[in-house]
């Protein structure tokens, strides 16, 4: 039900910004978590609560998957499942940076129906619903009309220029550019501000899923680093890297990426 669920996403992300800018970033407790996987603070958490409590009231039958959950296996029986990060880019939030940004989707049977992502500091708000287009703020959004590669300009970290991803060893010279929220990364692709976004490392699915709609209601197109098409609420809830783009744009990235190159689990 996209049509039905943005409006529960679009409130929800409302009130988790709400809830973030309360915290002061560099003065919210902060501990790390188990097994190097990154920072949490007490914002993350009051912000995962509330959504939980809010979106799983409004649609309890839908499945719940969120970075600062305990995974249960009970989404994989349901059809939809809420996708969240609480706040995707917790070392710049730590930090007292501004770009970071809520992330919230809905999928459906594997596909993405329903997305927002939202960055309350820099008063951003991108949606999506399956068939209805993207928006930033409102007004709608497509991604770039950039033609070739090399004139382009791609969100990706240093490592993904490492020459054992692509092709004959080369990778291909783009300009490149970074921010520290994936989420908005792909938000940005789908405004057009930029060609495309590159991530050759195993992803988490609540990173990703909000911004392949939106990304794909653009008219761009989203697969991993095959090109394979996205499929999420996984029993292991991560995609084998991302490539986002416009469509010309995506094909030239996956003509030179190798496909044997060095996957999930490396």
């Amino acid at each position: 039900m996209p049509a039905t669920d943005l409006p529960l996403l679009i409130e929800a992300a409302l009130e988790a910004g709400k809830i973030a800018t309360r915290y002061s970033g560099t003065q919210a407790q902060r501990w790390d978590k188990p097994d190097g996987a990154g920072p949490v603070t007490e914002a993350d958490l009051a912000v995962n609560a509330m959504l939980e409590e809010r979106l799983c009231s409004a649609r309890p039958g839908y499945g719940w998957l969120s970075e600062e959950s305990e995974d249960s296996p009970d989404r994989l029986n349901r059809s939809n499942t809420f996708i969240i990060d609480p706040i995707d880019g917790t070392r710049s939030f730590a930090e007292g940076a501004r770009t970071w940004a809520h992330s919230i989707a809905v999928a459906d049977d594997g596909v993405v129906t329903a997305a927002v992502i939202y960055l309350p500091m820099r008063d951003l708000l991108y949606t999506a619903a399956q068939g209805q287009g993207a928006t930033l703020n409102g007004e709608t959004i497509t991604t770039s009309v950039t033609a070739e590669l090399l004139q382009s300009e791609i969100l990706a970290a240093k490592p993904n220029l490492d020459a054992r991803h692509w092709r004959n060893a080369q990778a291909p010279e783009f300009e490149r550019a970074y921010r520290p929220s994936l989420a908005y990364r792909m938000a940005l692709v789908a405004q057009g501000r930029f060609d495309g976004m590159l991530t050759l490392r195993p992803s988490w699915e609540w990173d990703i899923a909000a911004g392949d709609l939106i990304i794909q209601e653009a008219g761009g197109i989203c697969s991993d680093r095959t090109g394979q098409q996205l499929i999420f609420n996984n029993a292991h809830p991560r995609l084998n890297g991302v490539i986002a783009a416009s469509t010309a744009i995506h094909q030239q990235l996956s003509a030179l990426l190798d496909p044997a190159g060095p996957g999930i689990g490396t």
